[in-house]
């Protein structure tokens, strides 16, 4: 029983000189970003009731799966979090941590999987962006996430919806057309609806607080919270 989907594994590896590279091949990641962190800065400060404006996340355990060359257990630990990154690709773990020792910051790196991860280590915040739709067993998947947050932890989930807009936007004009990103980088029969991940985390226990859609302003070239989930959204659970 895994996760790790390896064709997946294999693809991101092969660009993982370029995370860092604003310009290069995660450009949208680093458009992304801003909002993401945003969002989460947002919801988990208030949950957790901190006022440190500062280190709006300070004491906090983070857990980022999926974290790639580290763009977002970064912003997430120079926020105050105590942040642990995950990651199949053994290249993106070695990316992420030249990158986080060059900027001075004590971030956890591990090359493992969710399944894997000793459950005795418990978080306050998971995070799954962009990730839910490369793993391999879905249920496994959140399953695993369950046994490692805390119990009130938060869990966010920010992936792509299976709709015919989504194809045309994320697949035809992303891949192909706009050439944001590399042909066959995402996998569209792979997409989740958001009532999909509800009901999956709802049987472990989750209860909902917030679903928004994340949409892309091609003038602004901004991104910016919506209502519409057509495309990009992202999930709120808390673990009861």
């Amino acid at each position: 029983m895994t996760t790790i989907n390896q064709e997946e594994i294999q693809k991101f590896s092969k660009l993982a000189e370029e995370w860092w590279d604003v310009s290069g091949k995660f450009k949208p990641l680093h458009m992304f970003n801003p909002i993401r962190i945003e969002y989460i800065l947002n919801k988990t400060s208030k949950h957790f009731d901190i006022n440190d404006k500062k280190l709006p996340l300070k004491g906090l355990k983070f857990l980022d799966i999926g974290c790639g060359g580290g763009l977002i257990s970064e912003p997430m630990c120079r926020l105050g979090a105590n942040v642990t990154g995950i990651d199949a690709s053994l290249k993106n773990i070695k990316v992420a941590e030249t990158h986080s020792k060059k900027n001075n910051l004590q971030i956890n790196y591990l090359n493992t999987s969710p399944e894997n991860l000793n459950e005795k280590e418990k978080f306050d915040v998971i995070l799954n962006l962009e990730i839910v739709e490369h793993v391999k067993d879905v249920d496994l998947y959140f399953k695993s996430c369950a046994k490692l947050l805390k119990k009130n932890g938060l869990m966010f989930t920010a992936t792509l919806n299976r709709t015919f807009i989504s194809f045309i936007k994320a697949i035809v004009g992303a891949e192909y057309i706009l050439r944001w990103l590399p042909v066959g980088t995402h996998d569209w029969n792979k997409f989740l609806k958001p009532k999909e991940i509800e009901q999956i985390i709802h049987n472990l226990n989750f209860s909902i607080k917030d679903v928004s859609g994340l949409e892309f302003n091609p003038f602004t070239q901004k991104w910016k919270r919506s209502k519409n989930t057509s495309v990009n959204y992202i999930i709120t659970g808390v673990k009861n």
